[in-house]
């Protein structure tokens, strides 16, 4: 080949492959390595600066921010990395804070009071014992507490042997002396005196459902039961999350197919719900508000002709696994975004009207609408618009003015990721560990893993270990 041959430019694939193969001398390795470790120091600078920042903490009652006023009393339970119950009064302060358990769920106000709420919630018991050989296994409780005075009572408590998939997220007052539990080990919804602590009613999900052709595995995470409702015709509702079900039960006959909300793996109704609210006909349903976490979505469905159809739904850009979505009185709906570190108050034109930060946030109540915010209409009823990322991208705060690339890289592989799969992540990561964190850990991966490989291969052709890829071009 000629000197004149030589000195003209490479093609860019031929430069590409160059590069790859690592056959320039050690200086031009050198220059990429460099380049590599400045790529690797930014994405950990984003990291590190995301867990040394100021941010949401509901690490204690001081470090809790406070609310905007509100017309009664709300209740948010957390069930993250730390539990924690959190009562904000009318003007937004914080009026009571409990954090004794490892995990608080549901949470409901009790009939006739003004401030006195019940809950269940879990302690994991990490030391073997009397109430657990193999750690960790649950302490599930059933506790009623006064938010004015802090006092507090034990209601119910159980020991299960298991933690993972061993909690009671729910449970339904029905008297003075009986309480529904939502038993996900179990996978039932049984009727408890707690004055005898006799069970007097049971409903067991193999009785309607097969463990080998239906939900998670059998043995570990069947149906994780996460909900159930009493409803004033005697039926009861209940959600089976990893069935992506709502079911409403006779107790006498079981469950009602024609009936049921939703169908295993249809993601386009539900996936793996959470706390669906029933709206009775007389105000406006038969209706069901329920969190659709996975889709990233609160969404109603209306009672027509026999079925089920989806009569509303509401998300905006920031949205992420909420789980608890509450028709209130006036309106409005009380929005748990647990991935999205808040929980807000959305008015029937779609827009916030109240929002206060919470770190993992379960469940909220409003206090002053009764058991499961009882009394709101349904959407069809108040006319209720839809409303899409697309439709609020405009309106949220901060979103027209300006744009963090690393925010908009991290929402970009959310959306190229699956939900389950994104939802998981932000489950095991700190509460601080958001999209620029999400963006810079993944371009952290993809450079660590590429400098791998280009390292191997230059160890390789230094071994005189050659390969081609699979496209080349013949000179």
């Amino acid at each position: 080949m000629s000197e004149e041959t030589d000195s003209q430019p490479r093609p860019p694939l031929q430069r590409g492959r160059a590069l790859l193969s690592g056959a320039g001398d050690a200086l031009t390795r050198n220059r990429i390595r460099v380049a590599l470790v400045l790529v690797l120091l930014l994405s950990a600078g984003v990291i590190v600066a995301g867990a040394t920042s100021d941010g949401l903490s509901t690490a204690s009652a001081e470090a809790a921010p406070d609310a905007p006023p509100a017309d009664n009393i709300t209740v948010i339970t957390e069930s993250g990395r730390a539990g924690t119950l959190i009562a904000y009064d009318t003007d937004g302060s914080v009026l009571h804070y409990k954090d004794e358990r490892t995990k608080y769920f549901d949470v409901d106000e009790v009939e006739n009071t003004s401030a006195t709420v019940e809950y269940t919630a879990t302690d994991t018991i990490h030391t073997s014992g009397p109430y657990c050989d193999s750690p960790p296994c649950a302490r599930n409780v059933i506790e009623r507490a006064n938010l004015t005075t802090g006092e507090t009572e034990v209601i119910v408590e159980r020991y299960n042997h298991q933690e993972t998939a061993g909690e009671w997220h729910d449970h339904v007052r029905v008297n003075e002396t009986h309480v529904l539990i939502a038993d996900i080990l179990y996978d039932r919804v049984y009727m408890l005196n707690t004055e005898t602590g006799i069970i007097e009613w049971e409903w067991d999900a193999q009785a309607d459902f097969d463990p080998a052709e239906s939900g998670g595995s059998f043995m570990t995470d069947w149906t994780h039961l996460n909900d159930v409702s009493l409803l004033d015709d005697g039926r009861i509702m209940a959600s089976l999350r990893n069935h992506d079900r709502v079911v409403f039960i006779d107790p006498k006959t079981g469950v009602q197919e024609d009936w049921t909300l939703g169908e295993e793996n249809n993601y386009d109704i539900l996936y793996e719900q959470h706390n669906p609210d029933y709206i009775p006909e007389s105000e406006g349903g038969p209706a069901v508000v329920v969190a659709d976490s996975e889709n990233n979505r609160i969404k109603e469905f209306q009672r027509v002709d026999g079925e089920w159809e989806q009569s509303w739904e509401w998300a905006d850009s920031q949205i992420q696994w909420p789980r608890d979505a509450d028709r209130l009185p006036n309106g409005n709906t009380l929005i748990t975004d647990t991935h999205g570190n808040r929980v807000m108050e959305v008015d029937q034109n779609g827009d916030i009207v109240w929002e206060v930060g919470s770190t993992l946030p379960y469940e909220a109540e409003r206090i002053g609408t009764g058991p499961e915010s009882e009394g709101g209409e349904s959407a069809e009823r108040l006319g209720l618009e839809s409303r899409t990322p697309s439709d609020s991208s405009g309106d949220e705060s901060g979103s027209s003015v300006s744009f963090d690339p690393l925010t908009g890289i991290g929402h970009f592989l959310e959306d190229l990721l699956p939900h389950r799969i994104v939802n998981g992540i932000y489950f095991a990561m700190p509460v601080w560990f958001g999209a620029p964190q999400f963006a810079a850990a993944g371009a952290g991966l993809l450079v660590g893993l590429g400098w791998l490989g280009a390292e191997l291969r230059w160890q390789l052709r230094d071994a005189g270990v050659r390969f081609r890829l699979p496209v080349y071009r013949e000179d």
